[in-house]
């Protein structure tokens, strides 16, 4: 297999380059080789290898690894309160739909496509643990998105440029065109061929942004994962989705959570089932179980009662998740399960023989070992009758 190219001869810059000089060469090679506008036959297969350069080189965690071991994920990884995004995007997400927005909000010359003013929402999906969802937590995340350009502070304006109306379609984004068919004369409405459904057109556009005022930025942001959180619900950053069309709103970063099985807890609402095991000895004579909580250092003490059989639920209050509305634990309920030890030997096996022997005892038998009963006293009515016989 041949050996890939470096990282920074791919993107024409020197090891040393800062962010800004590194985003500015990957724009430079994405506009002149992303397949919407460059038709030669490894076009796209070069794109892909600018993309892998600029995903790593605009990462900083990505890139010192890289520039110390050869690796972006270093000897050992990252660590597990990071995570890189980029590839794992839901709701249709990706880096090439990240960037067919970025070149169809330059103005592309495609038929009939239409700028989207306001930025989308962005869904990843975030996988953390039962503890972290107990406990809750901050987890940071690195990802691919729109963010306003850098360069025109998201007008999309150059230096000594300005933004008109749209002559042709006066600030609608929409024209109608007058067709005459054998039925006469019909009218349909259609994007603008001019400012691509914008509404207005900009006659100097930023280089770097070709006058979108957005380009793709390898973005990192922290989210706050709050204390009961449940598989299913999300966690939203404001402003943080894809930036709008020339200072247009941005959408918002939405991580949906997914809250890993445990080994030993399982969830049911705010409760928490485990197992307790015990020994049948102890279930018939009662114990106390010390069980570790879901929280870290907790020790949830278990009281078995004398006779408690397999199967019983013993509930012991406020152990369980917390609730994320109201911070109040639910209970911890623990399923016992009775163990027939098979490590009995000697005088403790014989003296449970010896119980077990008197309490299998035949009923006949056990009269027989009672006291005999004195006879009964006779009455004087009775020696009267026994006098007369």
């Amino acid at each position: 297999m041949e050996p890939k190219r470096d990282y920074y001869e791919v993107l024409g810059v020197a090891r040393d380059a800062d962010q800004k000089t590194v985003k500015r060469a990957f724009l430079k090679l994405a506009r002149t080789l992303h397949p919407d506008v460059n038709d030669a036959s490894d076009a796209e297969d070069k794109f892909k290898e600018v993309n892998e350069a600029y995903s790593v080189i605009s990462d900083e965690r990505k890139r010192s690894n890289y520039d110390r071991y050869g690796n972006p994920d270093g000897p050992a990884g990252f660590g597990g309160d990071y995570a890189d995004m980029s590839d794992f995007f839901g709701g249709g997400f990706g880096i090439n739909d990240i960037f067919d927005s970025f070149f169809g909000g330059m103005g592309s010359s495609r038929a009939g496509s239409s700028v989207r003013t306001r930025g989308r929402d962005m869904g990843v999906r975030l996988s953390i643990t039962l503890e972290e969802a107990a406990s809750g937590c901050a987890k940071t995340i690195s990802y691919d998105r729109l963010a306003p350009c850098d360069d025109c502070g998201g007008s999309g304006i150059a230096e000594g440029g300005s933004i008109h109306t749209c002559e042709r379609c006066h600030g609608t984004g929409r024209v109608v065109e007058v067709q005459r068919t054998i039925f006469g004369q019909m009218q349909s409405q259609t994007t603008c061929p001019v400012c691509h459904g914008a509404g207005h057109t900009v006659d100097h556009p930023c280089d770097t942004c070709g006058g979108s005022g957005r380009a793709p930025e390898k973005e990192t942001v922290e989210l706050r994962i709050p204390a009961g959180v449940r598989t299913g619900q999300t966690v939203s950053v404001t402003g943080m989705g894809e930036a709008g069309v020339r200072g247009d709103s941005a959408g918002d970063l939405v991580a949906s959570i997914e809250v890993v099985p445990h080994e030993r807890f399982e969830r049911q609402g705010d409760d928490l089932i485990c197992t307790v095991s015990i020994d049948a000895l102890e279930a018939i004579v009662g114990t106390c179980v010390s069980v570790e909580g879901i929280m870290s250092g907790e020790s949830v003490a278990v009281e078995i009662a004398a006779g408690t059989q397999f199967g019983t639920r013993i509930i012991c209050h406020g152990h369980g998740m917390p609730s994320v509305s109201t911070g109040l634990r639910g209970d911890l309920i623990a399923l016992i399960q009775v163990i027939t030890p098979i490590d009995l030997e000697g005088e403790d096996l014989a003296d449970i023989e010896r119980i077990v022997a008197a309490r299998s005892l035949p009923k006949t038998h056990a009269d027989e070992s009672r006291p005999a009963k004195k006879p009964a006293r006779s009455t004087k009515k009775g020696r009267q009758k026994k006098r007369r016989s």
